[in-house]
């Protein structure tokens, strides 16, 4: 009979009843307290430091894409230096050519014959970087490749649309069209 009477003198109910433990919160102790001051502090040095290293991060990439860019100018700004630098010796043997006594027949054709072998260095330097004259005469004509500047009736065995003369030459830069040709077509 005393199991009852223990089991009656319980509380139904389960947790409402039960006695509740209140939690008594610590008063911290005097070296809990420094230590908490030095993590703060510590934390503050970290995150002063990671600001540090985030605006000089920050400042690098500045200073990287500003030198790029400039670099990047200045390499379009020059571009020209090289094929500038292979055709000078042209212009030196044009000048020296054209600083030849023009008195004598035997000079004139001396200079004739340097300022051929200077075309065609100077066509050779430039064909090295990519130059390629078009061929027209005797072509048909291509209006990718010619421009036609005039037409005029071919012979009984020149087909239409043939190029008969060519005022101009024209070039391709590698495969791209840098001038074309100014050429006169036959009629159809």
């Amino acid at each position: 009979m005393t199991a009852r009477k223990d089991k009656a003198q319980q509380p139904v109910g389960g947790d409402e009843a039960a006695p509740r433990e209140e939690k008594v919160q610590e008063e911290p102790t005097p070296e809990a307290a420094v230590e908490e001051g030095a993590e703060i502090e510590r934390l503050r040095n970290e995150v002063a430091e990671l600001n540090d290293r985030i605006l000089r991060m920050a400042a690098d990439f500045e200073n990287r894409s500003k030198r790029l860019e400039r670099e990047k100018s200045q390499a379009l700004e020059y571009a020209d230096e090289s094929i500038l630098k292979d055709i000078l010796p042209f212009i030196d043997n044009l000048e020296r050519a054209l600083s030849q006594d023009t008195e004598n027949e035997n000079a004139l054709l001396l200079m004739m014959e340097g300022v051929n072998m200077t075309l065609e260095g100077l066509l050779a330097a430039l064909g090295r970087r990519g130059l390629k004259p078009i061929e027209s005469l005797g072509c048909q004509f291509d209006p990718n490749l010619h421009e036609a500047m005039a037409m005029q009736p071919g012979g009984d065995d020149t087909p239409a649309q043939t190029v008969l003369e060519e005022y101009e030459k024209g070039y391709l830069l590698k495969e791209r069209l840098l001038r074309p040709a100014k050429v006169v077509v036959a009629a159809g």
